[in-house]
């Protein structure tokens, strides 16, 4: 077999590059591990920046979220018993909060992606990556577990494959240079079918630390609270986590939370990564392959997509005017936005969440912070404006 891009992993980075090749007349295949039922069936919340929206909508990808999705004007922040509403789309010219989660992105993708009878290859094992440092890579897997070893022969490899994947792994260890914040706290998500209990995303940093209100339907809720990492998940019946959800979102004006059947929790840790450089070769890596940032600035998505973006644009200008500068710029031009989604994320983590290495003083310093929001439009609009999504840079 034969293409001219080898994208290992169906997650968005791989499937959004698969789509924007596509429409510029480039062919690619992906390998994914997963089964397409694991893959769609993987749940994720998912907030994307107003670009990401304009793009799927401009790609005709966009007609089911368009109808289920929810569109926001802005975010409420909390602390102290009190709410703070961000208008984002009066801060940012215009630009609102999609709330359209991960997984039903991917459904869009992957459905559209086979009825352009583009190839993606299901639950294969062994994927293994060969020969980037050459102008000849390709890649080797196994179809059902045991089968024979197949062969794809590309122009170029991309390391779509998240954290775990080979793709990173393909890049030498002298070569790279990886940087990681662990986060002493993680998250307890929880699905609820419960009525809504607020028209917006809420953050909070109240009682014991973190807490996060959003949605998922008219009738399906989904909430976090910061919890230990190591927690075990047994040890949080249904009315315990309702308390602290109480307790960290109450406020002194009558509002209340709206209970309902828990029907899926689990703990979740939380860390910053990021692989220096995202290139070796013809190897590229795009998404959780090379960056991974905790949810609380709901980047991972965005980060990833805009990853995509990038190497499409380079690679559509190396098979139409035969022209490297991009692909050769590819992993600095992705890690200049990286970093400042790293940036951001990191501060709204930091910001929103108890850390029990944190000295008084340093409590102290982020409740100042979200009160600066309160007093500052400068402070507002850059949170927003990072929220929303940043301008691509040329």
């Amino acid at each position: 077999m034969r293409t001219q891009v080898g994208i290992v992993g169906c997650g968005p980075a791989g499937l959004f590059l698969a789509h924007l090749l596509h429409r510029a007349g480039i062919e690619s295949v992906i390998l994914e591990s997963r089964s397409r039922t694991e893959v769609e069936g993987t749940i994720r919340a998912g907030v994307l920046e107003h670009w990401l929206v304009e793009m799927m909508t401009a790609m005709g990808l966009g007609a089911r979220m368009l109808r289920e999705g929810h569109f926001h004007t802005g975010i409420t922040l909390q602390w102290n018993r009190q709410r703070l509403h961000l208008d984002m789309e009066d801060l940012t010219g215009g630009r609102k909060v999609t709330v359209y989660a991960q997984h039903e992105v991917l459904k869009d993708l992957i459905a559209a992606r086979l009825a352009d009878g583009g190839a993606i290859h299901f639950g294969v094992s062994a994927t293994a990556i060969h020969a980037v440092d050459t102008d000849r890579p390709f890649l080797t897997w196994r179809a059902d577990g045991d089968g024979p070893e197949q062969r794809l022969d590309c122009d170029y490899i991309v390391g779509a494959d998240g954290f775990h994947g080979p793709g990173r792994q393909a890049i030498p260890a002298s070569r790279r240079t990886e940087y990681q914040k662990v986060y002493p706290f993680g998250w307890l998500g929880i699905l609820a079918r419960a009525p809504l209990s607020w028209p917006e995303l809420i953050y909070a940093n109240q009682g014991e630390g973190f807490a996060l209100l959003s949605t998922r339907s008219p009738e399906i809720q989904r909430m976090y609270i910061q919890c230990d990492p190591a927690d075990d998940i047994t040890n949080w019946p249904d009315d315990r986590i309702w308390a602290q959800l109480e307790a960290r979102l109450s406020t002194d004006d009558g509002w209340v939370l709206q209970r309902g059947e828990i029907f899926q929790k689990g703990i979740i840790p939380l860390r910053s990564f990021v692989c220096e450089p995202m290139q070796h070769g013809r190897l590229f890596l795009a998404g959780d392959a090379a960056h991974i940032v905790p949810p609380t600035g709901a980047k991972g998505l965005n980060l990833a997509v805009a990853d995509a973006v990038v190497l499409a644009r380079a690679l559509e200008a190396r098979y139409r005017d035969n022209r490297t500068e991009r692909l050769d710029a590819y992993s600095a031009t992705c890690l200049r936005r990286v970093w400042k989604g790293e940036r951001f994320s990191w501060s709204m983590t930091t910001m929103l969440h108890r850390n029990p290495d944190d000295s008084p003083f340093e409590q102290r310093i982020h409740q100042a912070g979200l009160d600066l929001l309160r007093s500052s439009r400068a402070a507002a609009t850059a949170l927003a404006e990072n929220y929303v999504g940043l301008p691509f840079e040329d």
